[in-house]
């Protein structure tokens, strides 16, 4: 699955436009890696998110193409 739609499907970002800007200035790491949006993430990679001065780093558990908001939570962890 494309990471802009991991981002959304999992609620980490609400919308994918705003997935896809984040991606593009370089704010979305993989791996340790600066990630574009059209990457394909599998289960157990790492996700670094920056957010003005904060981080979020999350394991991917699970990809699925849609969630509730209940189950969201059960596709990444948090590290």
């Amino acid at each position: 699955m494309r990471l802009d739609k991991f981002l959304k499907v999992s609620r980490l970002i609400k919308r994918r436009t705003v997935a896809n800007e984040a991606c593009d200035a370089g704010r979305v790491l993989v791996n340790g890696k600066t990630a574009k949006a059209s990457l394909n993430v599998k289960n157990g990679d790492i996700l670094e998110i920056q957010f003005g001065n904060k981080t979020v780093k999350a394991e991917i558990l699970d990809v699925k193409d849609t969630a509730k908001k209940d189950e969201a939570k059960e596709l990444f962890r948090y590290l």
